[in-house]
């Protein structure tokens, strides 16, 4: 191990070492915050029950489903605009301000054209993470060296075939940029989703824990996430 994993990783014990000392003295309420030692056997024990398997299962199902369509649809969308350079224009507003609003904003009129089932969730997910798709296949495609585009046009291919033989090779970089994103905001949408309306998976398991004052369960579930 490099030398500063070593010093990460000894920060990393002496704050939870500091943590489960004030813990155990009553410098931090246990109404606040449990030790340390508290939460890891909350997490065995309920582990170990198999209480949380189920909302595991759904809240990745969900975000899996979301990440794999937001991947796909933000490298075709991005790839059609970097094409049509008048349309991307008109939407560079909406890409400057997307994040602006907050998707959840919209979770009630998704309800009403997806029902109360699992498919408003996939579709938060979905919406935070393909912007981030979108812009990071532009910013890739718009970095392609004009070189490489002429020697393609002098093999004579197509404009498909030179994004898929040309120019998506080059931004692969700035796509799995995106694809990193896309996973992390995946999440953040599925279980904030889950807050609100749902009745399984982690976000629901949060929310329950904190309504209802099970702080080694809540702290478990942020654990899982």
């Amino acid at each position: 191990m490099k030398r500063a994993g070593i010093i990460r990783m000894v920060v990393i014990l002496v704050a939870v070492g500091a943590l489960e000392f004030l813990c155990r003295t009553g410098v931090i309420s246990s109404f606040v915050m449990p030790a340390p030692s508290t939460i890891i056997y909350s997490t065995v024990q309920i582990l170990a029950s198999g209480r949380f398997a189920a909302d595991i299962w759904v809240t990745l199902r969900n975000v899996c489903i979301s990440i794999v369509a937001a991947m796909v649809s933000g490298v075709i969308v991005g790839t059609i605009l970097h094409r049509l350079p008048t349309a991307r224009r008109i939407l560079d507003p909406l890409f400057a301000t997307y994040y602006a609003i907050p998707v959840y904003a919209f979770y009630p009129l998704l309800m009403v054209i997806f029902g109360l089932g699992d498919l408003p969730q996939i579709a938060v997910g979905f919406l935070l993470a393909l912007m981030a798709v979108i812009i990071n296949t532009l910013n890739g495609l718009d970095r392609v060296p004009r070189v490489l585009v002429k020697v393609a046009r002098m093999h004579r291919l197509s404009g498909w075939a030179m994004d898929r033989k040309v120019r998506l090779p080059f931004a692969a970089p700035y796509v799995f940029t995106g694809f990193k994103l896309c996973v992390a905001y995946s999440f953040v949408g599925v279980i904030g989703a889950e807050f609100i309306t749902s009745s399984r998976g982690i976000g629901y398991e949060i929310s329950y824990a904190y309504n209802n004052f099970d702080r080694e369960r809540r702290l478990l579930a942020r654990r899982r996430t």
